[in-house]
C-alpha cells in the first residue's frame, strides 16, 4: 500500500493492482506527490484513509508504466550502516581503525544531485570519468570498470523548514510523509580517485534510482522496532530516535539470481537523527527533499548491500546487468522495488 503518480493524476497500489484516485479531489489530480507532501500530517492521513475506501478504476501495475512519483528537492545520502562502514573500512584501510573518528558522533553524508534521481526501470549509463590504479603514474579518462549498486531506504520530506530553524528528533514524524527503497549507483574507480579530501562527487552523481511508489509513515507503525545500541551515547541533538528502526526484509537480485538479503533494523543511525543532523546548522528542508541511509549491509554473509562487499572488489557489473531492490516490511506491507539495467558508456 503506497501512493504513486499516473498519466490522471495520483495512484494507490493494493497488492498487484493500482487504483486510480485521482477523482478524490485536487490534491489527488496531480501529476506527482508534491501537493499532498506539502500538505501536512494531518492531510496524510485523511489522504490514507480515503484512498483505502476509494472504489475507484483498478489497473494492474503491469499496465501503469513507472513514473517519478515526486519532484526531488534535494538529495542527501547518509553511510548509516555500521557494518557496511566497518566492511569498506577494513578494505581500503586494513592497517588502520576501520572507522574513522567521527563516525560514531554522527550520520556522515554527502550531499548528492537531486537532478540525477530517476524512477525505478531506467537504465543507468555506465559513467565516465577519471580513474587512477595504485601501479600507475596518471590517471586516465574512461568508462568506470567498477560499476556498484548501492541498496538503501530513503525517507521523503512532506513539510519544510525555514533557514536557520532546526528539526528535532521528536518531530520527524511532522515533517516526513513515507519511505522509498533507493539506489545509490556508485562508480568505485572513480570515486576512489575523486574523493578526498571532500567525498563523493561524480562517481555517484551520475544516476541514483528510487521506487515508483512512496509508502507512508503511517503504515508502516507496526514495523518500527528499537535500532541497535550506540555506543558512546550520541550528543543531545541527536539523542532519542531510536524506536524508528525499520523492520524491513531487504532483496538484491543480480539478473533473477537473489545474491543478498538483510533488513533495515540494522541502521546504526535512525532517520530522525539523519533528518535533526541535516538541519542541525539550520539548512532548510524543502518539500521533495530525498534523504538515503547509504547502503545496508548486514553482519552475516550474504547480507552485504553492495557488490564491492559481497564479492570483496572482484567482481563488478557489466553491460546488460539488471539489478532489483526490493522490500517487505515486518507488518506486510510491500516496498515496490527498485530496478535498473546497466548500459554501455556514450561516446
Amino acid at each position: 500500500m503506497s501512493f504513486g503518480a499516473g498519466e490522471k493524476g495520483l495512484l494507490w497500489r493494493d497488492g498487484e493492482e493500482a487504483i486510480d484516485v485521482s477523482g478524490l479531489g485536487d490534491v489527488f489530480a496531480q501529476p506527482t506527490l508534491n501537493p499532498l507532501l506539502a500538505a501536512g500530517r494531518a492531510a496524510w492521513e485523511e489522504a490514507i484513509a480515503a484512498a483505502r475506501g476509494h472504489d475507484g478504476p483498478r489497473i494492474p501495475l503491469a499496465d501503469a508504466p513507472p513514473r517519478l512519483p515526486f519532484e526531488v528537492a534535494d538529495y542527501v545520502d547518509f553511510y548509516s550502516s555500521l557494518e557496511h562502514a566497518t566492511n569498506l573500512g577494513r578494505m581500503f584501510r586494513p592497517d588502520q581503525e576501520p572507522l574513522l573518528p567521527n563516525w560514531r558522533w554522527l550520520p556522515v553524508g554527502y550531499h548528492g544531485r537531486a537532478g540525477s534521481v530517476v524512477v525505478s526501470g531506467t537504465d543507468v549509463v555506465r559513467p565516465q570519468g577519471q580513474m587512477k590504479a595504485p601501479g600507475e603514474d596518471a590517471p586516465t579518462f574512461g568508462p568506470s570498470r567498477r560499476l556498484d549498486f548501492e541498496l538503501e531506504l530513503g525517507f521523503v520530506v512532506g513539510v519544510g523548514s525555514q533557514l536557520g530553524e532546526t528539526v528535532p528528533v521528536g518531530n520527524f514524524a511532522e515533517h516526513v510523509f513515507g519511505v522509498v527503497l533507493v539506489n545509490d549507483w556508485s562508480a568505485r574507480d572513480i570515486q576512489a580517485w575523486e574523493y578526498v579530501p571532500l567525498g563523493p562527487n561524480l562517481g555517484k552523481s551520475f544516476q541514483t534510482s528510487i521506487s515508483a511508489w512512496v509508502t507512508p509513515l503511517g503504515l508502516l507503525e507496526k514495523a518500527r522496532v528499537e535500532a541497535p545500541p550506540q555506543d558512546p551515547p550520541p550528543l543531545g541533538h541527536l539523542a532519542d530516535g531510536r524506536d524508528w528502526a525499520l523492520d524491513v526484509a531487504l532483496e538484491v537480485e543480480l539478473n533473477g539470481e537473489t545474491i543478498s538479503r538483510g533488513n533495515a533494523r540494522t541502521l546504526y543511525w535512525t532517520m530522525p537523527q539523519q533528518l535533526a543532523h541535516a538541519t542541525s546548522n539550520g539548512a532548510r528542508l524543502r518539500t521533495g527533499d530525498l534523504m538515503a541511509s547509504g547502503t545496508i549491509s548486514g553482519a552475516e554473509p550474504g547480507s552485504e548491500g553492495s557488490m564491492i562487499e559481497l564479492y570483496r572488489g572482484e567482481r563488478f557489473l557489466e553491460d546488460g546487468d539488471e539489478v532489483v531492490l526490493s522490500g517487505r516490511a515486518a507488518n506486510g506491507v510491500e516496498l515496490g522495488e527498485a530496478r535498473g539495467r546497466a548500459a554501455p558508456a556514450r561516446a
